[in-house]
């Protein structure tokens, strides 16, 4: 259940992207259909790659106060973009390196809102 709202969130945020930034357009016959494939290659990416991601780049994270943060979301950003044309045949393109670090900004922004409007984000208490 958890996985569906922060897909949910996701596909709401590229929506957002899409709006806010030229450079990141849908692809395919229907807009919907190309956020959702986008949003699902997206969260799969964040689900994993991204740890493996972070780890990797924990050095350069650190150097850099946490700014390279935002560099590793572009590029996993770019890499869910690449996925989700090359497997479905429509999906979400990132024309180039600034739209991706400006959309990874918007994405990040407004899934956390979403994530935290739906309780995505809540751990389980145990008893």
């Amino acid at each position: 259940m958890k996985f569906l709202l922060r897909w949910l969130g996701i596909a709401i945020a590229t929506f957002v992207a899409i709006w806010l930034i030229p450079g990141i357009y849908a692809v395919g016959d229907n807009g919907y259909i190309a956020v959702a494939a986008f949003s699902l290659a997206l969260a799969l990416v964040n689900s994993i790659v991204k740890p493996i991601a972070q780890i990797l780049s924990l050095p350069i994270t650190i150097i850099t106060l946490g700014i390279f943060y935002l560099v590793v979301n572009a590029l996993l950003l770019n890499l869910a973009s690449w996925l989700s044309v090359s497997v479905f045949p429509s999906g979400v393109m990132v024309q180039t390196f600034g739209d991706a670090f400006l959309g990874a900004i918007v994405i990040s922004i407004i899934s956390g809102i979403m994530n935290a409007i739906t309780g995505a984000n809540e751990e389980k208490q145990v008893r």
